[in-house]
């Protein structure tokens, strides 16, 4: 299928630029909701609201029994921009770091493609998702039945990904993206002075056990052939350098492709935590929390994907450890979430996702919304 789609790049840039300037994390996307609503509507689209600050357009075709489902996540990112653009941030600390303007601008354009065929075979849903960086709204959305009201029998999303050159599609068949687990824990002991250690009980040497303990959770009790990933980010604690301090925080995250991997390393991390309180007389607080689950791509439409996208520059991906709340969507319908490629050095397009200097050429977002075009094609036959 040949597809001249350059009548919709003014759209594009206009719209990527204008949700760029306008950043807002999650349940808080107010302004964003309200531009994005505006453009549905003036292409005579009827947009609908879905939890909190969420939209919706379903667009009815021929086949009302088998609707077709498309996403954008449209929160942003809590990060100081340093880009140095012309539409550069105007929210103060937050910033579309991860793509979701892009996303959501290629969602609106695919929206405006829409709208040019008359009468649509399959019937279509947008979604237009907040909140996906967390807590994670897919599952919410899901809840309210919208796929079973609208006879929903596959969902595709699309994510810009600077690691692959500008224009790639890449995809995978079977588990994509990871689970993500949130890592949180206090140890308490008791403060005192440097100088004086026999009076305290030292949360830090605690502390230093148990970062050692993890390390051994996925490299002694997972198979070699099982990935997973624990990493601690950030801590904090003390408050001078001849102090004992009383308690020591820190957080992290860890990475599976399974439910019962991610359950597994609690377990383990709580029975770390009570034989480390015994050993070393301290007392240690955790909350670790499921977030996601892994991201696992149909196989039945994996094969069909890779057909509609062979000239399309494709190439098949690793699994990646990052997460994503997509996979809510999968298990309620089969589902594809796929990347996009936009590191272009020459541009110096080259910064990583939730960094504060990335940027993207807008020409490419037409790839994206080639694809989806050619996805829903393929549904046809």
């Amino acid at each position: 299928m040949e597809l001249n789609l350059d009548f919709l790049l003014e759209d594009i840039v206009k719209n990527r630029r204008a949700l760029h300037q306008m950043p807002e994390t999650a349940l808080e996307e107010f302004k964003t909701k309200e531009y994005l609503k505006n453009y549905l509507i003036s292409i005579g689209l009827e947009p609908k609201d879905i939890v909190e600050t969420g939209l919706y357009v379903y667009i009815e075709g021929k086949d009302k029994d088998n609707c077709i489902a498309f996403r954008s996540d449209i929160d942003a990112l809590n990060i100081e921009e340093e880009t140095g653009i012309d539409f550069v941030s105007k929210n103060s600390g937050k910033m579309h770091a991860c793509g979701h303007d892009g996303h959501m601008s290629t969602l609106l354009a695919f929206a405006k493609y829409l709208t040019t065929i008359q009468p649509l075979e399959k019937s279509v849903l947008l979604i237009f998702q907040p909140a996906e960086e967390a807590p994670g709204r897919a599952k919410d959305i899901v809840e309210t039945g919208i796929f079973k009201k609208y006879n929903v029998k596959a969902i595709y999303g699309m994510h810009l990904f600077p690691e692959l050159p500008e224009g790639v599609v890449a995809c995978k068949e079977g588990p994509f993206f990871a689970q993500a687990t949130v890592i949180s824990v206090g140890i308490t002991g008791k403060s005192g002075h440097g100088a004086m250690p026999h009076k305290a009980v030292d949360p830090l040497i605690a502390f230093t056990k148990v970062i050692d303990a993890y390390q051994t959770i996925i490299s002694r009790n997972f198979s070699p052939f099982d990935p997973g990933v624990i990493t601690i980010g950030k801590f904090s604690g003390g408050s001078a350098q001849n102090i004992i301090p009383e308690k020591v925080e820190f957080w992290g995250t860890a990475r599976t492709f399974a439910q019962s991997d991610s359950e597994f390393i609690i377990k383990r991390m709580k029975e770390i935590h009570r034989g480390i309180e015994l050993t070393y007389n301290v007392k240690i607080d955790e909350d670790l929390v499921i977030l996601y689950p892994p991201v696992i791509n149909d196989k039945e439409l994996y094969k069909k994907f890779t057909e509609t996208m062979k000239d399309m520059n494709y190439r098949e991906q690793d699994a990646l450890t990052i997460s994503e709340d997509f996979a809510y969507y999968q298990q309620e319908v089969p589902g594809i979430f796929f990347l996009l490629g936009t590191r272009n050095e020459e541009k110096g397009y080259v910064h990583p996702l939730h960094n504060c200097r990335f940027n993207f050429d807008e020409k490419v977002l037409l790839k994206g919304v080639e694809a989806f075009a050619k996805i829903l094609e393929s549904h046809n036959k």
